[in-house]
């Protein structure tokens, strides 16, 4: 992931993220799947789409705390 993709993503909303969560946690599960099919030749998508969704999960945890710091208030 590029160093702009990922300012973008601390940029989106909420709802933003979850639905590229969703997708990324799709996504490696078809990676996986195709692993154990042997139909994979690049095994190191596997390993940048989990960096993806760690990303993707910081972000959300990020706005989630600064929501709960702004109600908090």
């Amino acid at each position: 992931m590029k160093s702009k993709d990922k300012k973008d993503l601390f940029t989106k909303s909420l709802t933003e993220l979850k639905k590229k969560l969703s997708d990324g946690r799709d996504e490696l599960f078809n990676l996986k799947l195709d692993l154990s099919q042997n139909k994979l030749k690049n095994t190191k998508s596997i390993t940048l789409k989990r960096k993806e969704i760690a990303l993707i999960l910081t972000a959300l945890r990020e706005k989630e705390y600064e929501n709960a710091k702004n109600t908090n208030r």
